[in-house]
């Protein structure tokens, strides 16, 4: 029997935030030299030893396109952990997010796009309210062309990273939506900032597969069904009796991208269907972008299985997630009119 909706959510949030100190870690040696057996949440520390913002930079057009606000320094120096600012248990920037998303829309009953994306980009210019070092590709190009002037809902761009999914689990569990009406609501938030038909097409199916098991949907048949272009029974079964540092790493990519992350991550909720904490447990050990495969591994599993209250009670929630700013989601007659 499923949980109630709020578990996939809470799977998610925990899932990244178990994966946070161990983030984007390719070298897996690394990772078990600097943290051990994760089995509980750490805070990050430096050095980073894969690090990239060494050689990564975002120089804002103007003012209005800042979103590092103090961490820019941070930008270009080597060994520096993209979360080294975060607590135990805290979320990364993305689920960050997806938690007031879902309050947003829990506390008006219904999704706006508009009213999402006027608070969205309060939350990233108020300087302070987010603590990471590293923002995605995705929140720099929708910042940019923000600040060229742009309408807000076209400042999108094509993105074709997993961390695309992270709003689903919250919007899951923040409606009443179901079937065709839920998935419709997903595509249009995730085409707010991925349009890459990727990334939605791999939106639709999870979507899919949360509803599913709302259903009674076996887990394993779900995502063998509503994944079959990124997985097979075949490759699953065969892959489950091999370690899974090999499986995601050697037959499956630990990379970002959708296209080898989606796959990654629904492997890992099939093997280990039965087990939300093992799952996540593997997913943060197999490293790369653990963190956003979390939305997905963190959300199935926690819908099937529930999530452990021991990880609950330490999973960091500080008052400006929960806060939904001055923008009030306007009535719904005035939404559905724009």
């Amino acid at each position: 029997m499923s949980q109630p909706r709020i578990s996939a959510l809470e799977g998610a949030l925990v899932a990244d935030a178990l994966a946070m100190p161990v983030h984007w870690y390719y070298d897996r040696l690394a990772l078990r030299r600097d943290y051990g057996l994760v089995d509980q949440f750490r805070a990050p520390k430096n050095p980073h030893p894969d690090s990239i913002l060494w050689r990564s930079k975002y120089d804002p057009i103007n003012p209005e396109a800042d979103i590092l606000h103090d961490q820019a320094g941070f930008w270009g120096m080597p060994g520096v952990h993209y979360h080294q600012n975060l607590a135990a248990g805290e979320n990364t920037l993305n689920f960050k997010l997806a938690r007031t998303l879902y309050t947003q829309v829990h506390s008006a009953g219904f999704y706006d796009p508009q009213a999402w994306l006027e608070l969205y980009v309060d939350l990233m210019r108020m300087r302070g309210w987010h603590r990471d070092t590293y923002v995605e590709e995705y929140h720099r190009v929708f910042f940019t062309n923000r600040a060229r002037g742009r309408k807000l809902l076209a400042c999108g761009g094509e993105d074709i990273h997993i961390g695309g999914l992270t709003a689903v689990p919250a919007l899951f569990a923040a409606l009443a939506q179901t079937g065709d009406a839920l998935v419709e609501t997903i595509q249009k938030h995730v085409a707010l900032t991925h349009r890459s038909s990727d990334v939605l097409d791999a939106a639709t199916a999870f979507t899919w597969m949360l509803l599913d098991l709302e259903a009674g949907v076996s887990l394993k048949e779900s995502i063998l069904r509503r994944g079959h272009q990124w997985i097979s029974e075949k490759k699953a079964v065969r892959w489950s009796s091999e370690p899974d540092t090999v499986v995601v790493g050697k037959h499956l990519s630990t990379a970002c991208y959708i296209q080898d992350a989606f796959p990654a991550a629904l492997f890992l909720a099939w093997k280990y269907a039965d087990d939300f904490k093992t799952g996540i447990i593997s997913n943060t050990h197999v490293g790369g972008d653990n963190c956003h495969r979390g939305a997905v591994v963190g959300g199935l599993l926690g819908l099937k299985n529930g999530v452990p209250q021991s990880l609950l009670r330490n999973l960091q929630i500080r008052p400006q997630e929960n806060h939904v700013s001055h923008h009030p989601v306007p009535s719904r007659t005035n939404a559905e009119a724009s």
